[in-house]
């Protein structure tokens, strides 16, 4: 469990203080907010887990939530003062994995954050279990590919087009597919910031056989 990456979003300083000790010890590394619009510009380098309060200055937990799983299915948990069904609903239905009330005890919040990492990254045949496509290592838990015991040098973008399409082996998946689930629904740059990507993958990749389908898009096909 040591060596993740947490995002914990939290207004009071006081508490945030305490809960990032209490995350340390577990052996985790903690970045800390205190407001949504700083924790919205790391939105495309993604943590292992995200803890949010609801009540935040600047963009609230809500707001940020909607802007994380539009990008990525990392989990996320809610923590909130107000203890109302309609929070907690609403919470869930917008993708957050849980939802603590405060006040809570640091240790039931390590807890529940332990369970949900240790179900979602260490489980069998989970997608952030490491996996071996043509030669490639790829290791989705600590973010990187090695080829050959050498670690391939990959931005977060290409990690993630490479991420993305090896989850989906042997399928092709359009520009727009690709754009969605890498760039988020809501980019509008050209579709060809893909081809870009791509173009840079194949040079660091030359193994992953990674394929151009006329009018449809790219696939990786395993050997």
């Amino acid at each position: 469990m040591a060596g993740y990456m947490i995002y914990l979003v939290e207004d009071e300083q006081d508490l945030s203080a305490v809960l990032k000790a209490y995350m340390e010890k577990e052996g985790w590394k903690v970045k800390v907010f205190h407001d949504g619009t700083s924790a919205l510009e790391y939105i495309e380098k993604p943590p292992h887990l995200w803890v949010l309060d609801i009540m935040l200055p600047g963009v609230d937990g809500y707001g940020l939530l909607k802007h994380i799983k539009e990008r990525t299915d990392v989990p996320v948990i809610f923590t909130s003062a107000r203890d109302q069904d309609l929070d907690r609903v609403l919470g869930l239905e917008l993708g957050s994995d849980d939802y603590i009330t405060k006040p809570f005890l640091p240790k039931e919040l390590i807890i529940r954050a332990k369970k949900l990492m240790q179900r979602i990254y260490e489980g069998p045949g989970g997608k952030y279990q490491n996996r071996w496509v043509n030669e490639y290592c790829i290791q989705p838990l600590d973010r990187k590919i090695t080829y050959r015991n050498e670690e391939v040098d990959l931005t977060t973008k290409e990690f993630e087009v490479v991420l993305f399409l090896t989850e989906h082996l042997n399928e092709t998946k359009s520009r727009l597919d690709i754009l969605e689930g890498v760039w988020g629904k809501d980019y509008v740059g050209s579709e060809r910031a893909v081809d870009d990507v791509v173009r840079r993958i194949r040079k660091k990749m030359p193994r992953l056989n990674l394929e151009t389908l006329y009018g449809g898009g790219y696939r990786v096909e395993t050997s």
